[in-house]
């Protein structure tokens, strides 16, 4: 007589192996997530900053953006910003690279750029609409919290600006 639990464990143990793979980066193409860098656009420019290594567990080596991309971001645009309010931060996916703001200060993905009013450092980053209400808080990249010199662990308030 048969256990009735008897396959579905051996399906699941036969599926084991295949379900390591994604984790290896055994998987075959690398196809992107609907909100992942590559899908949202400007970080799929060949100057985008590159996703960090699985490894990556610092948030130096989770910030794989250059000094260029640094020093581009921290430029503050001369005129032509329209300030859309404040929101409260907090740091967003470490793994996903590049200058972005999750907001529900947008309906649609937009250049803006972020500052921190108690010290004035700014940040060019791209805005993503969170789909959450303008009051709600923001999502804020490593490097763009970096470039601020804000602890990752605060809660900062920042004013955003649409470019």
């Amino acid at each position: 007589m048969r256990k009735p639990l008897a396959r579905p464990i051996l399906a699941l143990v036969l599926m084991m192996p295949i379900a390591g793979c994604a984790t290896l980066g055994l998987n075959g193409p690398n196809i992107a997530a609907p909100n992942s860098a590559t899908a949202r656009g400007p970080a799929a420019a060949p100057d985008a900053a590159p996703i960090p290594k699985p490894s990556a567990k610092t948030a130096d080596s989770l910030d794989t953006t250059t000094a260029e991309q640094r020093a581009e971001a921290a430029k503050k645009p001369v005129g032509g910003e329209t300030k859309l309010g404040t929101t409260i931060a907090s740091l967003g996916d470490p793994a996903d690279p590049g200058f972005w703001v999750k907001t529900g200060l947008v309906k649609s993905e937009t250049p803006g750029r972020i500052e921190d009013p108690k010290t004035g450092k700014s940040a060019k980053v791209t805005l993503i609409p969170s789909g959450k209400a303008a009051g709600s808080g923001s999502e804020v990249s490593l490097p763009a919290l970096r470039l601020l010199e804000v602890p990752l662990t605060d809660l900062p308030e920042l004013t955003v600006y649409k470019l």
